[in-house]
């Protein structure tokens, strides 16, 4: 199999899972339609995982291993962070990119 054919299966944590709802549950106090896209969304984008996962950029920060984390993004200002293992992408969390996030760092 030629590496651009490869498939990988996507796994979501719950920790983004809580992550995601809990962005969704602030959102759907301005706006039911708009928290209910913000899931839609992630599900679509995070699905697209599956094919050529490297596509994403590296999340660059001095506090982080170098090239550890990528980033999806998805909705206005969301953002999936992941790491690819082997044949598995793990979504390991989901982050407002306009908030200081540096709190996954520690």
């Amino acid at each position: 199999m030629h590496e651009a054919d490869k498939v990988y299966d996507v796994m979501v944590t719950d920790t983004a899972w809580v992550q995601l709802i809990e962005h969704a549950r602030n959102l759907a106090s301005i706006s039911a339609a708009a928290a209910n896209r913000l899931v839609d969304e992630f599900i679509k984008k995070s699905a697209t995982l599956n094919l050529m996962p490297e596509r994403c950029p590296w999340l660059e920060h001095e506090m982080i291993p170098f090239r550890k984390y990528r980033k999806l993004f998805f909705g206005k200002h969301h953002i999936a962070l992941f790491v690819l293992r082997g044949d598995v992408v793990y979504i390991s969390a989901v982050v407002d990119g306009r908030q200081d996030f540096s709190w996954l760092l520690e």
